[in-house]
């Protein structure tokens, strides 16, 4: 039999940093949404406004993908707070049996029932 030792709490934590973390990055981004996608030519010559273009297309590009693994951090998050559940129950589940077999070890010594 293995045994897994992990500290609920210890998960719990960095659970609560990346959702932080993902609350600022998500501000961020939001805050840099315009900047990047809506650039002025720098003159007004096709040149110019053909560089600006392309590089919004880059912030347009960027704001996509940003979007598309937004909420791949929460669910993260998510899955720490559930494993910490599990260890948990787990953690009070093996202390229940180590209890009950202890409170039957006397019965099954007697009736030699293992």
């Amino acid at each position: 039999m293995s045994f897994v030792v992990a500290a609920p709490d210890m998960l719990a934590a960095p659970a609560a940093d990346l959702a932080r973390i993902n609350s600022a990055l998500s501000a961020v981004n939001a805050a840099a949404s315009a900047p990047t996608t809506a650039l002025a030519a720098a003159a007004e010559d096709e040149v110019s406004a053909a560089i600006a273009a392309l590089f919004g297309s880059y912030g347009e590009a960027y704001q996509t993908m940003t979007a598309q693994v937004a909420g791949f951090p929460d669910r993260f998050v998510q899955a720490l707070a559930a494993g910490a559940g599990s260890y948990a129950s787990t953690e009070a589940a093996n202390a229940a049996q180590n209890l009950l077999n202890a409170v039957n070890a006397p019965t099954q010594a007697l009736s030699d029932v293992h």
